[in-house]
């Protein structure tokens, strides 16, 4: 008897911890179900502006070039004697025109080098007339049978050489004429002084910089480009370049391209003068676009083709919800102020939702702000 008793309660025992262990799992399979009920019926809300219809666009190709400001025209004018520097007042800023008297150099020793050459030629002169008169003399005497030829011949010699000796000092005063003149030191072209690289009272050595002068009338940029790029530009494309410290693009066209690639990184520069030079400075960095063609192509916005999977995609609105869709970009143009791509995997009219949205899972319900349902949505914008 009281081992039936035993069994019957541990049968009982057992019955209850069966039903509580069903319970639990009942338990866990209805909240897990209302857990991806409410999981599968997360939408998503968008704005109209979140979101656009891919059209085909005509894009502008082209290759991006960026670099310095420099000036067409520029010189530097350097001592072509040495000697003490003089008279230098121009500063950085200051305008000169072609042909001013920017310093000069301590002329003294120049002008005694002068003087001794314009002597040294005096001095031969008066030997060609001494030697002119003995020839002179020789030759009568020769004709009247008094000396020998030979002794006409010597003063012949004679009177040549101090021709020569005499074109010789001429040749040397001539020189050193130049040298005089080299002490004056002039712009040789009208800009502006971008640099002043001696002072006053400085002893200058030979092809010593003195100055730098500018011509700012004339700027370009010099774009160093890849080889691959290179081989896309001719001279005359345009471009539109945004100058640093200016609200507006400036337009730009190339006007030469260096016949070789430079050593080493294998890139090639090409120089592209600007339409409006006003206000610009030598130096200022620049960047933009060089149009190097154009084509019709279905077109999203740049920042709406995502690469955080092996292969680019979009991100589009199929039946209400969300579908990435492969594509391929192709060529690239700016539009509307912002920079669009060709896109091959996507038709025309397709709802490609824009980069600022940010990634959204495949599958997600979409929804429009102040509509019932992603599908109606989709047709009211």
């Amino acid at each position: 008897m009281t081992r039936r008793r035993t069994w019957i309660v541990v049968a009982v025992v057992l019955l209850l911890v069966a039903l509580m262990a069903g319970r639990v799992v009942t338990t866990r399979k209805a909240r897990g179900a209302a857990q991806s009920t409410a999981k599968a019926e997360a939408v998503v809300e968008l704005a109209t502006t979140d979101v656009l219809r891919a059209a085909k666009r005509e894009l502008t190709t082209g290759v991006p070039v960026s670099g310095s400001l420099r000036a067409v025209n520029s010189a530097v004018v350097k001592a072509r004697v040495a000697g003490e520097l003089q008279g230098l007042t121009v500063r950085e800023g200051d305008v000169v025109t072609a042909g001013q008297v920017i310093a000069r150099i301590d002329p003294t020793e120049s002008q005694s080098r002068l003087r001794q050459a314009q002597q040294q030629a005096e001095s031969a002169r008066a030997q060609i007339d001494i030697a002119q008169r003995q020839w002179e003399n020789n030759k009568a005497l020769v004709d009247q049978g008094f000396i020998s030829k030979s002794a006409l011949d010597t003063s012949l010699n004679n009177l040549n050489a101090a021709k020569a000796t005499h074109q010789a000092a001429v040749a040397a005063a001539d020189v050193a004429r130049k040298t005089v003149d080299d002490t004056v030191l002039r712009a040789p072209i009208a800009g502006v002084v971008s640099q002043r690289l001696a002072q006053p009272g400085e002893r200058v050595s030979i092809d010593s910089k003195v100055v730098e002068i500018v011509d700012l009338g004339r700027l370009e940029l010099e774009a160093t480009l890849s080889a691959a790029d290179s081989v896309q530009v001719r001279v005359g494309q345009q471009a539109q370049l945004q100058v640093e410290g200016l609200p507006k693009p400036v337009s730009a066209r190339v006007v030469r391209i260096n016949p070789s690639a430079q050593a080493g990184s294998r890139s090639v520069l090409a120089y592209l003068a600007l339409s409006d030079a006003a206000g610009l400075r030598q130096g200022l960095f620049a960047q933009g676009q060089l149009a190097t063609g154009s084509g019709t192509a279905v077109a999203v916005p740049l920042n709406a083709v995502r690469t955080d999977k092996p292969a680019p995609y979009v991100q589009v609105v199929e039946d209400g919800k969300v579908v990435h869709k492969p594509v391929t970009p192709g060529a690239r143009g700016d539009a509307d102020a912002e920079t669009w791509v060709g896109v091959d995997g996507i038709a025309e009219g397709a709802t490609v939702i824009r980069g600022n949205v940010g990634t959204l899972r495949e599958g997600t319900p979409v929804r429009f702000t102040g509509t019932a349902s992603g599908p109606s949505s989709a047709r009211s914008f």
